[in-house]
């Protein structure tokens, strides 16, 4: 009688400990979920962060632009690819390498059209009588530009497609 309780008990002991470690499990796993989340929202905020900082720094780009300042151009395309390179270093979580592959890929495409469009306008002003600037060149070459801006906006976009997606 005494062992038929002890087995009982011994049982019910064994069941417990088996209940509270399947729920340790659950935890654990409810953790790992609510770390991942919280990765992904950092990333994503980081993103954002950079992004905001970007706009910020091709807006003065742009008003370089239109006062023809090739000088400022290249400072505030310097500063513009400062937050570019902040954008390219987030540490990025394991399921988000994909979005991370659009944005690099994106940035560096929008590199390319920058420093393109500074090329070609320090050309022009450098251009003289005795070595003018090739007109005949000037629409293709802009053409050209856009093209790397737009690969690289359609990019930026697809990586927050891709991130809007996985939420």
């Amino acid at each position: 009688m005494k062992r038929m309780n002890f087995v009982k008990v011994l049982a019910v002991a064994l069941a417990s400990v088996l209940m509270i470690a399947a729920l340790a499990g659950c935890q654990q796993r409810g953790s790992a979920v609510d770390q991942d989340q919280l990765d992904r929202r950092q990333y994503m905020s980081q993103v954002n962060q950079a992004m905001d900082e970007l706009q910020t720094r091709l807006e003065s780009f742009s008003d370089a632009v239109s006062r023809d300042d090739v000088v400022g151009m290249r400072t505030q395309a310097d500063n513009a690819f400062k937050a570019l390179d902040e954008l390219n270093g987030i540490e990025v979580p394991d399921a988000l390498k994909d979005i991370q592959t659009d944005y690099v890929d994106g940035t560096n495409s929008l590199k390319d059209a920058l420093n393109g469009y500074i090329d070609l306008y320090t050309e022009i002003e450098s251009a003289t009588d005795e070595q003018p600037f090739d007109w005949s060149t000037y629409d293709q070459r802009i053409a050209d530009i856009q093209a790397k801006y737009d690969a690289g906006i359609d990019k930026l976009k697809k990586g927050d497609e891709t991130a809007a997606s996985k939420e």
